[in-house]
């Protein structure tokens, strides 16, 4: 039996009030835990218990009232989802439906439908392991942030909390309540978040850490847009002045600092700088992909490995030939891509290792020539189905299991950035979202029906196994539709 911390109530309250003065404060939680002599998990969970007392002692107590419709609720969580405040509610259904509402009235509906959608959250999840993105979006202040988990294939929401703490412990919790939830998975795409993959890695040790690429993608294109812009600005001008001192006229403007030949020779080192990052660039986005074709099979891990130290010994030649303006930035891409490399292609081992099970029943060549295939589908417009159709019959099974495996490959993290999409209107006009809020909008988002695409028809519940899931989020919550009484002929007859 474990015992009990020797201190009062009173001592508690302070220690708790200390923790919640300075959220976030590096080492104060370990201190504390030293000090004291107890357990850093009893310090949160007093942490938590003042938390909510302190909530509960300034809310205010809804008044009673009469039980609202299920007509009116419905109509209220709808019009709140199209990012409607408590007043705009109100004003909504005085203009549009010439019906009063109290805010007491709006209020109690809203209450009412967190608590149930944070019950939903609590208790739904699937049954299949999945792969995961993380990711924080932070509102209009930045000591706080909101912590989200979407499924990388459906785009369900299966974590949305916050304002915390962006450090390990605020990710730590989260993913073990996820844990306790039964969701499993065995794949997580993030970006360079330390907090991220320090959590990951306490939690889930055994689980793969793919870094997303899409962050070194848009570096890649700011530094290549930086470079763009100072050749698009100076060859102008030295074309001007180089135009002058032909003429026999003197350079106009202030005295410059080098002569004209030295800027001539300097723009045109940014423009070859320019024109060998664009291309090593293109080079890299290519091999970083989840297949890579060569003359006349995909490339082999090894084999994409020595590609990539290639066009990084080209990227520091590239470098050491940059003007003194844009050399550290260049070099300093150039590191971060040589660093994160192995995280950027956590995805290959298990592809490479399908391809290689499936060499005996599908040549390299014809693997190579699905490959071509599958990365030009979106320009000519096929769908894997229209790939398996235009191949022969005896390919089609292997090659089925091999499209399969290259579309559940992960490597960015945008089904979360979808998701803070969503959020970013509601946090515009609410500036805080509630723990409830954040679960009625992702109850929401999980039930939403896709209206087009490949996915149409489908929810991302659906998309992740969860067939059976019912497409009207109100229904999820309890709030069915009321059926529309149809009047009698005999009630028609007596009112003509």
């Amino acid at each position: 039996m474990g015992q009990t911390h020797p201190s009062t109530p009173a001592q508690r309250a302070q220690w708790a009030a200390m923790l919640l003065a300075h959220p976030g404060e590096y080492g104060m939680v370990t201190q504390l835990s030293r000090e004291l002599q107890v357990s850093r998990q009893t310090l949160y969970t007093w942490r938590d218990h003042a938390g909510q007392a302190l909530v509960a002692a300034f809310t205010p107590a809804l008044p009673p009232s009469t039980p609202v419709a299920r007509t009116t609720a419905r109509q209220i969580l709808t019009v709140w989802m199209t990012h409607a405040s408590d007043r705009g509610i109100q004003a909504a259904f005085a203009e549009l439906l010439r019906q009063g509402l109290s805010l007491a009235t709006i209020t109690a509906v809203l209450h009412e439908a967190q608590q149930r959608a944070i019950t939903w959250m609590q208790t739904h999840v699937p049954v299949s392991t999945r792969a995961l993105a993380l990711d924080e979006i932070y509102g209009h202040r930045r000591h706080g942030a909101y912590l989200n988990v979407v499924d990388v294939h459906s785009g369900a929401v299966w974590a949305s909390e916050g304002p915390l703490a962006v450090d390990t412990e605020s990710w730590t919790l989260v993913l073990w309540s996820l844990q306790d939830r039964g969701l499993r998975w065995d794949r997580a795409v993030m970006d360079a978040g330390a907090p991220m993959h320090a959590a990951c890695q306490q939690v889930t040790p055994q689980v793969a850490l793919q870094l997303d690429q899409w962050h070194l993608w848009q570096e890649c294109a700011q530094v290549q847009a930086r470079l763009d812009r100072v050749v698009a600005q100076q060859t102008p001008v030295v074309a001007r002045q180089t135009a002058r001192v032909a003429a026999g006229q003197r350079p106009k403007g202030r005295a410059a600092k080098t002569d004209l030949a030295t800027q001539a020779a300097t723009l045109a080192a940014t423009q070859r700088v320019a024109d060998g990052l664009r291309y090593l660039s293109t080079e890299l986005h290519d091999l970083l992909a989840v297949v890579v074709v060569g003359a006349d099979q995909l490339l082999a891990p090894a084999q994409r490995q020595e590609e990539l130290e290639t066009l990084l010994a080209l990227w520091d030649e590239l470098a050491a030939t940059c003007p003194n303006g844009s050399r550290a930035e260049v070099q300093r891409l150039g590191r971060r891509i040589r660093t994160d490399l192995p995280a950027l292609l956590a995805f290959v081992p298990h592809v490479a290792q399908v391809q290689q099970d499936l060499a005996g029943v599908l040549a390299p060549a014809h693997q190579a020539l699905l490959g071509w295939a599958w990365l030009r589908r979106a320009t000519l417009a096929w769908t894997r189905d229209d790939i398996l159709a235009a191949i022969p019959a005896d390919w089609r099974d292997a090659a089925r299991v091999l499209l399969a495996t290259w579309a559940d490959a992960v490597r960015v993290s945008s089904a979360v950035e979808r998701w803070h999409s969503i959020l970013r209107p509601h946090l515009a006009v609410r500036r805080t979202l509630t723990t409830g809020m954040l679960a009625l909008l992702a109850v929401w988002h999980n039930h939403r029906v896709y209206r087009r695409g490949v996915h149409k028809g489908q929810s991302p519940l659906h998309l992740s196994g969860m067939t059976d899931a019912p497409t009207d989020w109100l229904v999820a919550l309890g709030y069915p539709p009321v059926e529309a009484v149809m009047p009698s002929p005999l009630r028609l007859a007596h009112a003509a």
